[in-house]
């Protein structure tokens, strides 16, 4: 039986909030404004990426002093596009099941089924009291995040939808149109206890935070096997900052002028808040509980994936990552729209390569 995987899929980081991706000083050549978005959608297009991941946020905080909303922003990026699915973030305490599955629903007929949804538990407490939103623990934040997930399926693939839940009551309820198939794919994040097991039961689609190959491995490992045994399948995304430079000298010394150049005080609010909300899991570990000061200026972990370097260097990191068990890559970037474009000329075509020989092994392995 042949042991090769699908390819890597690739997806990056709307920047719909300012201030970029990096919590830093340093002059990023990026926007978060429509024009530049819509541009950059269609050079990622371009550049063979898969996904773009719009964000949600509230409130200003973290060099994050300006956001555009998630779901409107997506649709704009799927008008300015043909190929590219763009992911749109929801945050349940603000949006309802109902008018989720009718939005999303509505889009997936606009652009011919290319949204999707990350749905979002939530871990700044700051911003749900800023917007009068009730205030969850961490595991129940969880447990109403899977009955969203739970509320927008049956909402989308049964034609009179009942469900009697802790958030949630529905009774007979029918969507029409409901959207085309395939059904729009459901992406989530978090490393915590809780955040793995609502995975493993509904998710399609697992977002962590970047890390080495070896702690990469040892969280599908305990994901994949969690969802074995619920008799579902989840796949998995990591999240890495790609600095590509012609040398491995020139992209070092960019990620040190980041790092010189970070807003302490933003980084170590941001590092609070974050670490906070881990704690509060009954394991009282969550996606930032190592992070180092260094780490958290790239606000999801994106340094310690270590695509740092030439083409070369960074394509064989995202094949240990792909070895890892990665499905997919999410990249944020200082420059998005000249650097996802040198991406796709420079250190696709690699990886591409690597995943080609890699599978003519395990071909002739059989």
């Amino acid at each position: 039986m042949s042991q090769t995987r699908e390819a890597l899929k690739f997806a990056y980081w709307v920047p719909n909030v300012s201030g970029g991706l990096v919590i830093s000083n340093i002059e990023q050549r990026t926007s978060w404004t429509i024009d530049y978005n819509r541009k950059l959608a269609q050079i990622a297009e371009a550049s063979g990426f898969d996904y773009a991941l719009t964000q949600i946020r509230f409130t200003a905080g973290y060099g994050a002093e300006f956001q555009h909303e998630s779901v409107a922003f997506s649709h704009s990026l799927l008008e300015a596009t043909t190929n590219l699915k763009v992911i749109a973030a929801l945050l349940p305490g603000p949006w309802n099941p109902t008018l989720a599955a009718k939005q999303i629903a509505t889009i997936n007929h606009l652009t011919n089924g290319r949204i999707a949804v990350n749905i979002v538990s939530g871990w700044f407490k700051g911003e749900f009291q800023a917007i009068g939103e009730h205030w969850l623990d961490h595991d129940e934040r969880y447990r109403r995040s899977e009955e969203f997930i739970r509320a927008l399926r049956g909402i989308w693939t049964e034609e009179s939808f009942t469900f009697r839940g802790d958030f949630y009551r529905f009774n007979q309820y029918s969507l029409k149109p409901k959207p085309i198939d395939p059904q729009p794919e459901i992406f989530q994040g978090g490393s915590s206890r809780a955040a793995r097991d609502m995975a493993s039961r509904v998710s399609d689609w697992y977002f962590t935070n970047g890390n080495t190959p070896e702690e990469i491995a040892k969280q599908v490992e305990d994901l994949k096997s969690q969802a074995r045994a619920n008799g579902h399948a989840v796949r998995i995304g990591v999240n890495g900052f790609a600095i590509v430079r012609e040398t491995e000298e020139e992209a070092k010394a960019v990620l040190a002028e980041i790092i010189e150049k970070a807003n302490p005080e933003a980084v170590k609010a941001f590092g609070h808040e974050v670490k906070n909300a881990g704690k509060a899991s009954p394991e009282g570990e969550g996606n930032w509980a190592k992070s180092t000061f260094e780490d958290l200026v790239q606000y999801n972990d994106g340094f310690r994936s270590n695509l740092i370097g030439t083409p070369r260097q960074v394509a064989e990191r995202v094949l240990a990552l792909k070895r890892a068990g990665a499905d997919l890559i999410l990249l944020g970037f200082l420059h998005f729209q000249e650097e996802v474009e040198y991406f796709g000329k420079h250190v696709l075509p690699i990886i591409r390569e690597l995943e080609a020989s890699e599978d003519a092994r395990a071909i002739a392995a059989e």
